[in-house]
C-alpha cells in the first residue's frame, strides 16, 4: 500500500484526472498511447501522474473532439502552455471553434424547424420535395416555401433547366421583380408607361426563361399562383399574400396593356 501513498505533491493519478474530467481511465490510457496526452511522470510503482497543466491540455482535448476533430486534428490543434500569452491564445482558438459549432448548430436547428413546419403543411409525405426545401434553405432562398405547392411536373421542370446557380438568380430575380412591381404601385406610377412596360417585357422574358414558352406550364404555375392563400412573412414585415396582392395589382394591367400591344394570347402559343 505504501507505493500507493507516495504521490508528489502538485500530481494526481490517472483515476483522480478521469474523475475530476468525467472521463474514463481506460479513455486517458488510449490518448496517452496515441501520444495526445501523456503523464507529466510516473510514480515509483509505474502509475501514471498528471498536472494541472494536464488538466488544462485534457480540457483543451475533450472541447476540440466535442467539436468533431479527430486525435490527428488534435494532435495539430493542440499549442504550447507555457506562458500566459500562450494560454490565452489557446482559450481563444476553443472559443472561435465553439462559437462557429453554434452557428453551425443554430442554423441546423433553424432548417429542422422550418422543414416540420413545411412537412406538416404539405398533403402526404415527399421525400423529393423535403429535399429540395432543405437544398433551398441552405441557398438562403426565402422562397423556399413555394415548393410545397409545386407539383412533380414543375419541379422536374426547374431542375432539367437551371442549376443550383441558374435557379437562384432566377429566384432572385423574382425576389426583384416582385419588389419592383409594390413600388411602381405604390409610388402610382402607371402601367402603360414606359417604364411601366419595360417592367412587363423583364417579367413576361422571366417567366418565357421559366416556361421555355410551354403555354400548359404557365397554366400551372397560374394554378399555383391563385393556391398561395398561406400569408407566409417574407423579409420585413409584409406577408407574401399581402405583398402578392400589391404586386399584381400592377403586373396585371402591365401585362395586358404589353399582350395587347404585340397581339399576343399567352395561353394559345407563346411567341415573344
Amino acid at each position: 500500500m505504501s507505493k500507493y501513498k507516495a504521490i508528489p505533491e502538485g500530481y494526481m493519478t490517472v483515476g483522480e484526472l478521469a474523475k475530476k474530467m468525467d472521463v474514463t481511465v481506460r479513455t486517458l490510457q488510449y490518448y496517452d498511447r496515441e501520444g495526445v496526452l501523456s503523464p507529466s511522470a510516473k510514480s515509483a510503482g509505474g502509475r501514471r501522474l498528471y498536472t494541472d497543466k494536464d488538466l488544462v491540455r485534457l480540457h483543451q482535448i475533450l472541447s476540440l473532439k466535442s467539436l468533431g476533430f479527430s486525435l490527428d486534428d488534435i494532435k495539430n490543434h493542440l499549442v504550447s502552455l507555457e506562458t500566459p500569452e500562450d494560454v490565452a491564445g489557446a482559450l481563444a482558438d476553443q472559443a472561435a471553434a465553439i462559437r462557429k459549432k453554434i452557428e453551425t448548430l443554430s442554423e441546423s436547428l433553424k432548417e429542422i424547424e422550418i422543414l416540420r413546419e413545411e412537412a406538416l403543411q404539405m398533403q402526404s409525405v415527399d421525400f423529393k420535395k423535403y429535399a429540395d426545401i432543405i437544398t433551398n434553405l441552405r441557398m438562403k432562398n426565402e422562397y423556399y416555401w413555394m415548393i410545397k405547392h409545386l407539383d412533380d411536373q414543375v419541379l422536374d421542370h426547374f431542375h432539367g433547366l437551371f442549376n443550383m446557380d441558374s435557379g437562384l438568380a432566377m429566384l432572385e430575380t423574382l425576389t426583384r421583380l416582385f419588389d419592383e412591381a409594390v413600388q411602381f404601385q405604390k409610388d402610382g406610377v402607371p402601367p402603360e408607361s414606359e417604364e411601366g412596360q419595360r417592367f412587363a417585357r423583364e417579367y413576361w422574358d422571366m417567366i418565357m426563361e421559366f416556361t421555355g414558352g410551354d403555354a400548359a406550364m404557365l397554366s400551372k404555375l397560374m394554378e399555383m399562383n391563385e393556391s398561395m392563400e398561406t400569408d407566409h412573412v417574407m423579409t420585413g414585415d409584409m406577408g407574401w399574400k399581402q405583398k402578392q396582392e400589391i404586386a399584381n395589382e400592377f403586373i396585371i394591367p402591365a401585362l395586358e396593356e404589353y399582350f395587347d400591344k404585340r397581339g399576343l394570347d399567352p395561353f394559345q402559343g407563346v411567341t415573344k
